[in-house]
């Protein structure tokens, strides 16, 4: 009897083919090496927003926060959905502190709209950002979801580190990035972090603002808008430097976004489109420290689910939100559900 612990049969004592085993190792020891090769990649030369021959194919869906997750609708998750198709979706919990249940809501939300691969992204540290067991399961995707929790969290953990390279990777290549509340506000080259929105702007008042990720240029994000009353801020902002545009999102609604072109509302509730580019004159750099600010000649346009934006032109088009519900099957399901409480 042979004393290597296999039968004569080949197989371990175990039932196991050894040269199943032996394949499965060898496999396993591939991808990962594979990985630990996209690492060195990435941090000898990372992918940078800010690269001119970089033309990204991607969406963005950019979520005011508390998207519906357990009612009959869910439109925002079905468009994240729609966008992902059969393909690979992250969900990435890196901003909050409880990623483990975060990542359990919305695995269980994200299967009932019909994703079928879904692939969880945990770091605690930049040290994670960089190991090839993170990589790994950013390999194949198709589309990135940052969840909400701290914005400052997301952007210290793995800014230009392999993984967000990566992501821009995705996004560049015509996947798509989702984010929802502090996800959504790291999206623009700049964030808003924190800030009184309860009250007129003032000069010098607390306004703290941190470089984002860079996915969507010449913008600001703000969420929870009209919920947490923050136009104030965000009018503050766009008074600082007019060639930003200020997009304020409310809860439970969505831009999708095509990168440097256009974007479309989606949700119950409102975007609040803050224009600086036509401002005549503001005191911001002349009057004393907490004065009010002011500001002449902004444009504002609040837009709901169907419309849409032009960055180019700068302009709002109105659209029925009814072709959302429709592309989404949302008015046949309604239909089907009275059908069957009639019956």
């Amino acid at each position: 009897m042979p004393s290597n612990g296999k039968s004569s049969n080949g197989k371990s004592s175990n039932g196991t083919s050894s040269n199943g085993t032996s394949s499965h190792r060898k496999s396993r020891h591939g991808k990962l090496n594979g990985t630990a090769r996209r690492v060195r990649q990435f941090k000898e030369r990372p992918i940078r927003p800010g690269d001119p021959n970089l033309r990204p194919k991607g969406r963005l869906l950019i979520i005011g926060g508390h998207e519906d997750k357990r009612g009959d609708g869910k439109i925002i998750l079905r468009e994240l959905s729609r966008l992902v198709g059969s393909g690979r979706l992250v969900i990435a919990t890196l901003a909050s502190e409880q990623p483990g249940s975060q990542w359990e809501e919305y695995e269980a939300t994200m299967r009932s709209v019909g994703v079928r691969h879904l692939h969880h992204l945990k770091i605690e540290s930049r040290a994670d950002a960089e190991s090839p067991a993170a990589m790994s399961v950013l390999e194949g995707a198709t589309g990135v979801f940052f969840t909400g929790g701290d914005q400052l969290r997301l952007t210290t953990l793995i800014g230009d580190t392999p993984i967000f390279s990566r992501c821009y990777e995705i996004f560049a290549n015509g996947g798509v990035i989702a984010g929802t509340s502090a996800g959504a506000s790291v999206m623009s080259e700049t964030m808003i972090v924190s800030g009184n929105g309860s009250s007129s702007p003032r000069i010098g008042e607390t306004l703290q603002l941190a470089p984002g990720f860079g996915f969507a240029k010449d913008v600001v994000i703000d969420q929870h808008f009209a919920e947490r009353g923050r136009v104030g801020r965000l009018l503050g902002v766009v008074a600082q430097n007019p060639r930003i545009l200020g997009l304020g999102i409310d809860e439970n609604t969505a831009v999708e976004m095509e990168a440097f072109r256009r974007f479309r509302v989606l949700g119950a509730g409102s975007v609040t489109v803050i224009d600086g580019s036509d401002v005549s004159d503001t005191n911001v750099a002349d009057d004393a420290a907490g004065r009010a600010i002011s500001v002449f000649g902004v444009r504002l346009h609040l837009l709901t689910q169907g419309d849409e934006f032009d960055f180019v032109t700068r302009t709002p088009t109105r659209g029925p939100a009814s072709a959302i519900d429709e592309e989404l099957g949302i008015e046949e399901e309604e239909k089907e559900e009275a059908g069957a409480a009639a019956e």
